[in-house]
């Protein structure tokens, strides 16, 4: 039988590299089938990921969550390793607001110009643009 612990680690990696690797009491995400829960000695599991945050309860900080805006990807929890691989991911304490604000504003205007032009393609590209920057703003706000 396998050894139980009741830590969990959490690591968080996009193309850029490692942006996120600590130990977890519980890690909070948002797959395309809803809010899910990771404790550790959770089962194995493989989900897509939508975009929207991550939280994660530390280990060393009771009174502290470490908030990440992700962009989608995927997350595989196996042997109390929950692992994400994400398009994009920025914690909350890298987030400008004043840069995700300014990005919010660009797709606003993207998704009516698209609407205006009936570009459909442009127009789904503009509101995921405009879901990651209010992902972002939510994290670097709600905190």
């Amino acid at each position: 039988m396998a050894e139980t612990s009741n830590v969990l680690r959490v690591n968080i990696v996009t193309p850029d590299g490692l942006v996120y690797d600590h130990h977890a009491k519980m890690l909070v995400v948002h797959s395309v089938a809803g809010e899910l829960g990771i404790m550790a000695n959770h089962e194995p599991i493989v989900t897509p990921l939508a975009i929207g945050e991550v939280d994660v309860q530390r280990v060393d900080s009771s009174d502290h969550n470490d908030s990440i805006a992700v962009n989608g990807g995927f997350m595989e929890v196996s042997d109390n390793v929950a692992s994400i691989v994400a398009d994009s991911a920025e914690r909350e304490r890298d987030i400008d607001l004043s840069r995700a604000q300014a990005a919010r504003d660009r797709a606003k205007k993207r998704i009516e110009q698209a609407k205006n032009e009936n570009n459909q393609d442009d127009l789904r590209r503009a509101q995921v643009a405009l879901r990651r920057a209010i992902n972002r703003i939510n994290v670097k706000t709600s905190h």
